[in-house]
């Protein structure tokens, strides 16, 4: 078994990811090879919250141009957690409320 820091990467900011937040669903970017309990228990054990479910989706690279050779972007696993209702990461909470007054 992974720290919890080695499994959660970083989370996801974008507008899908705001919108998604509004039922309760967060959004990270995950090890490659962990499996959804596993993300669970990071996301449980990192921010004191009850997990409900965890979707993941493996992101595929994309074929880019740069100058005049074809290169390629990584390859990444992506995690949808599903918290319980009433639950919300702190961290999150405090910056959708920072671009809400804006």
């Amino acid at each position: 078994m992974q720290s919890a820091y080695d499994v959660i990467i970083r989370p996801i900011v974008s507008e899908r990811s705001y919108g998604l937040m509004e039922e309760g669903k967060y959004t990270f970017e995950v090890a490659k090879k962990a499996p959804k309990e596993e993300i669970a228990d990071a996301v449980e054990k990192l921010f004191g919250v009850h997990v409900l479910k965890v979707n993941t989706i493996n992101v595929h690279s994309k074929s880019k141009r740069v100058r005049y050779q074809m290169g390629k972007t990584r390859s990444w696993k992506k995690a949808i957690v599903t918290l319980a209702p009433g639950e919300q990461i702190e961290i999150f909470a405090n910056q959708q409320a920072a671009s809400d007054s804006e």
